[in-house]
């Protein structure tokens, strides 16, 4: 297994220092307005799909090249990329306005924000899932006179939330008319809202995975029914979700993701671009996605060739059970290899080592 795992980790690390360099590239979540220009929120021609329920059982976890990257492999023949929570823990996303008990803990002027910031929603670490896949009934803006900030999603009691993104819970408690309420913080700046919950799932402090449940449905604070109330914020100011997901569809709008100043006043909803700048924006951003497929088909490649390369090596591997009158120069020489070889496979095997009858030592 331990050589299986080595030429996983080295296959795979090599993928891993190629694939998400482009996403790497673009860390800083604020770009000049240039930059920002050819991405302005719309409906991409490829969306990103929700995850999809799995079995999620772990079977290994191999590290990589990357520190704090380590790969997970499923027991359904799948694999990701994993960043390990505690690489993150120093970050100052996840220290500086970390107040657990403060809906909004920022207190930054409209001043200070930039006229546009690009934010990074998913890549190859980071993944997604729609909190619930349903049609907004009550959407972002004023509603009898009061600012809505956010969408509210029909739900049952008891239905699972899930976590929109891959983050850590700053917020978990009865907060006001929010009711039970969990507030995720996300590595890209951005933070969730999960509100009206029947029961929280979370505690602070916690790191969750995209899709894991969060709290079920209710209808707890100032509710007429069971229902999700669901916000993304930046910097606490809040911003309609819809430019960002497609709640009929489950589906995310964007990977990289511009909020423009504008978009945090209270009446500005999201509306698709007019059919002409939705062309041009495509052909300007047609380069980008060629060379984010081109990335993902050379992972896939790779991937595989680390899998077929994994297999052959289990298959290569060869044990003895030792036997009355054996000895390692007698296995080694009947094998085809050293005691050092045999020893170097064996934890705590030495050319020393008493061997015990009915033992398995691996010799290849």
């Amino acid at each position: 297994m331990s050589s299986v795992r080595y030429i996983l980790t080295a296959a795979v690390a090599a993928v891993l220092s190629f694939g998400p360099a482009w996403a790497q590239a673009d860390s800083n979540p604020v770009r000049t307005t240039k930059e920002s220009e050819r991405l302005v929120p719309r409906l991409f021609k490829k969306p990103v799909k929700s995850l999809t329920d799995a079995d999620m059982n772990v079977l290994d976890t191999i590290e990589t090249q990357s520190p704090g990257v380590k790969i997970l492999l499923y027991g359904n023949n799948t694999w990701k990329y994993f960043r390990d929570p505690s690489m993150a823990a120093g970050k100052k996303v996840y220290t500086e306005n970390w107040e657990t008990g403060v809906a909004d803990p920022y207190h930054v002027g409209v001043g200070d924000l930039p006229d546009k910031i690009s934010i990074w929603v998913v890549d190859t670490l980071n993944q997604y899932r729609c909190p619930q896949s349903k049609k907004v009934f009550s959407p972002f803006g004023y509603r009898w006179g009061y600012r809505h900030q956010g969408v509210d999603i029909p739900l049952n009691f008891g239905d699972p939330v899930y976590a929109a993104f891959d983050g850590r819970v700053r917020l978990s408690q009865y907060y006001y008319g929010y009711g039970n309420l969990v507030i995720l913080r996300h590595e890209n700046g951005l933070e969730t809202y999960y509100a009206h919950l029947s029961q929280r799932k979370v505690e602070v402090g916690d790191w969750v995975s995209a899709g894991q449940v969060v709290g079920l449905g209710g209808s707890t604070g100032f509710s007429t029914g069971p229902h999700l109330h669901f916000e993304t914020r930046y910097q606490g100011y809040a911003f309609d979700p819809e430019w960002l997901i497609d709640f009929e569809s489950g589906e995310l709008r964007h990977r990289l993701f511009v909020l423009k100043k504008r978009y945090i006043t209270d009446g500005s909803k999201y509306v698709p671009d007019s059919e002409d700048e939705e062309k041009a924006i495509n052909t300007a951003d047609a380069r980008d996605y060629a060379r984010a497929d081109s990335i993902a088909a050379a992972k896939q490649e790779e991937a595989r060739r680390a899998a077929a390369a994994a297999a052959a090596a289990a298959a290569a591997m060869r044990y003895h059970k030792i036997r009355s009158g054996d000895t390692l120069s007698g296995i080694a020489k009947r094998y085809g290899t050293t005691v050092g070889a045999i020893c170097r496979l064996n934890a705590g095997l030495t050319s020393k080592t008493v061997l015990k009858i009915g033992r398995t030592i691996r010799v290849k």
